[in-house]
């Protein structure tokens, strides 16, 4: 099924939760996003929340509570574990079920608000992990003008390759390096061929890089053998998540032919804690098309919902602080700004390929969606597109440069969907911060 908008969306809704309907709140009503979470510094279980304004709703407390339906307690029971996983593989149908509870419940007058109350933890009291026992990781490259951009760079006369816009480009990535928003991570060490050079070196990254995207999650998975199809596609995705696919471009230069990344890019990938579903993204659809002049996708990259609300318009920021700026308080740096109604392939048009071949996603399952760039430079989603390969610099607002992260910068992505009609509804925060390399003795 294609999300269509109900009454969860109606702009005129508001919360009990007073914060939920602030003007410009990433988590109004119409958002109820999902995260895991516990108190800070307690050492208490983790469980699965949904946001509301500045507050998160406790799933495992609000199980207990009368007033829900017996079937909505089997679902709130299901989503009150330390992972979402048992969640995201009860379906579409489920999901939106619960949703739709929780909005009636939030909302203000339900008569839930009294035992819902004591249910709530302040979003600045706690700490998050990973929302998904992630089994498997996909990182697609579903930009065209961050391709295009790249391919420049090594190829000026042909930049993309053949089949870039015949089929979606994907590698398998490392899922246990994947780390939740606001972890710090040291600077990756290994084998880099400098210029001239006749043999490589070994050492700390000096062409650290950032990668603005989205992380969407698989919810019900599919039998190994049974394909997909992009009609159904939508139905087995739980939501949309931040993440910053962190990337060491030297090493990678050096290791990436034939085989493509390897230690380029497993030592970490920084995922927001917060999953909007798809559902609550219903108003941000719009179409999706190719210019007349590209190969049209392939019969079973087609369909006509895809072609008529297939891309989603989800607006992305990157901001880059630096240790610096962080002593003398100068706010960060904005360095890109872009959307991902700009991607050349779809959320469902991911799906059905990974599946074609009988390929089996299992519940929790990561897919990158790839450097989001626009096409222009200020929505370029790298640092290697942003500084035209390090060779111009960015000058940032207290005087220093970056063409690559150095030790002590710290990167927030943010997104968020807004405009008139709709909720303005967010993505929170996915943040990260570069440590020095760890010292490694080679004998």
């Amino acid at each position: 099924m294609m999300h269509t908008l109900n009454e969860t969306h109606d702009l005129q809704l508001r919360s009990w939760v007073a914060s939920a309907n602030t003007v410009g709140t990433d988590f109004p009503i119409q958002n109820l996003p999902f995260a895991v979470f516990r108190r800070r510094n307690t050492g208490e279980p983790f469980r699965c929340g949904v946001a509301i304004g500045d507050q998160i709703l406790d799933l495992r407390l609000a199980a207990e509570v009368p007033s829900f339906s017996e079937d909505i307690r089997k679902l709130l029971q299901a989503g009150a574990q330390d992972k979402l996983n048992a969640l995201m593989a009860l379906g579409a149908q489920a999901w939106s079920a619960l949703r739709l509870a929780l909005s009636r419940a939030l909302r203000e007058g339900a008569k839930e608000e009294k035992d819902l109350q004591s249910c709530l933890v302040a979003q600045t009291d706690v700490e998050y992990d990973v929302p998904a026992r992630i089994g498997d990781y996909t990182d697609f490259y579903t930009s065209v003008y961050h391709a295009t951009n790249i391919g420049k760079q090594f190829r000026p006369d042909n930049p993309l390759l053949p089949n870039y816009k015949w089929v979606p480009i994907g590698y398998h990535g490392r899922s246990s390096s994947i780390v939740v928003s606001g972890r710090e991570f040291h600077r990756p060490v290994g084998q880099t061929m400098p210029p001239g050079a006749s043999a490589p070196s070994f050492g700390p990254s000096k062409r650290l890089d950032i990668e603005l995207e989205l992380g969407i999650f698989v919810g019900t998975g599919n039998a190994l053998g049974e394909p997909i199809g992009i009609q159904n596609a939508e139905d087995h995705v739980f939501g949309i998540a931040l993440l910053n696919d962190w990337s060491a471009r030297d090493i990678q230069g050096w290791e990436y032919q034939p085989l493509g990344p390897f230690l380029s890019k497993n030592f970490a990938s920084t995922i927001s804690p917060w999953i909007v579903t798809l559902e609550a993204l219903a108003p941000y659809r719009v179409p999706f098309s190719r210019p007349s002049e590209d190969p049209q996708p392939l019969p079973y990259l087609d369909s006509e919902q895809n072609r008529q609300s297939g891309s989603l318009d989800i607006q992305l920021e990157v901001g880059l602080s630096t240790a610096k700026m962080r002593e003398a308080q100068v706010q960060e740096a904005t360095i890109c700004r872009t959307s991902y109604r700009h991607a050349y392939w779809t959320v469902a048009q991911l799906v059905a390929h990974h599946t074609v071949n009988g390929c089996n996603l299992q519940p929790g399952d990561l897919f990158g969606s790839g450097t989001l760039s626009g096409p222009s430079l200020d929505q370029a989603a790298a640092l290697v597109e942003l500084t035209q390969g390090g060779k111009q610099p960015l000058q940032l607002p207290n005087g220093e440069s970056r063409a690559f992260l150095e030790d002590g910068d710290s990167v927030v992505l943010r997104g968020w969907c807004e405009k008139p009609g709709a909720a303005r509804i967010g993505f929170g925060e996915c943040k990260g911060t570069v440590l020095p390399a760890r010292e490694y003795k080679t004998a």
